[in-house]
């Protein structure tokens, strides 16, 4: 769960992000409509959207300065991926490549549309966007069980492709981790990756198996998809 002070990392990553609970939410003058349903704000979707977005702002930043940072102090030098899950499979994705974390939005399909997996296109702040299935085209089964009782959102991964921002729609967002260099590098180095689309190498996080994803690969075939 994000705390309240999450936001206050600096003055310049909160200006664009609206403080409703600091207005009208459990820090304001509680006249939110919303607070009935959520009891706190914590519990609700337009925080921990906004807590998103602050966090990704900060990794991405840091990671300009992560790596005279580290080897000053610790001689570590790390990368910021953010990890999510699509179906069963976990995934990591360098957060240079990525605009923003959002709330799950409607998709609009389109007519006569060429590319399968090009899902249609979604409203992001009133300008639509074209939406593209991952599962589709990392080759993926996009099946999934969650545990009885877990609290899973799924989101919406605005990337920052050649031709413009495209949405992907995730299952689930674990966060952004900084990983060593030497994990990465080991990963690549590994082999195991040879037969998985778009992909690094795999590396063992959290006991999960996850497989870091090319970047560059993977955001030339959003391109081509598109076209």
């Amino acid at each position: 769960m994000i705390a309240s002070d999450a936001f206050s990392v600096t003055h310049e990553n909160a200006q664009a992000i609206d403080d409703c609970w600091n207005r009208i939410g459990i820090h304001g003058d509680k006249s939110c409509p919303l607070l009935t349903a959520h009891i706190h704000c914590r519990n609700c979707a337009v925080y921990s959207a906004a807590a998103t977005r602050l966090l990704d702002r900060y990794a991405l930043q840091q990671e300009d300065r992560g790596e005279v940072s580290t080897a000053v102090e610790t001689d570590v030098v790390t990368r910021s991926l953010l990890m999510f899950r699509l179906g069963e499979e976990w995934l990591g994705l360098a957060t240079r490549s990525l605009v923003e974390v959002a709330p799950l939005q409607a998709i609009h399909s389109l007519p006569h549309q060429r590319s399968r997996a090009l899902l249609g296109v979604a409203n992001v702040r009133g300008a639509l966007v074209a939406c593209l299935s991952l599962v589709e085209l990392l080759g993926l089964d996009g099946a999934s069980s969650v545990a009885s009782g877990a609290r899973v959102m799924p989101r919406m991964l605005i990337i920052a492709a050649h031709g413009g921002p495209v949405v992907v729609p995730v299952d689930e967002v674990d966060g952004i981790h900084a990983i060593d260099e030497r994990v990465l590098e080991a990963a690549s180095q590994s082999g195991t990756q040879a037969s998985a689309k778009y992909t690094r190498g795999v590396l063992q996080f959290k006991g999960r198996s996850l497989r870091w994803l090319d970047e560059e690969q993977l955001l030339s075939a959003v391109t081509r998809s598109l076209t």
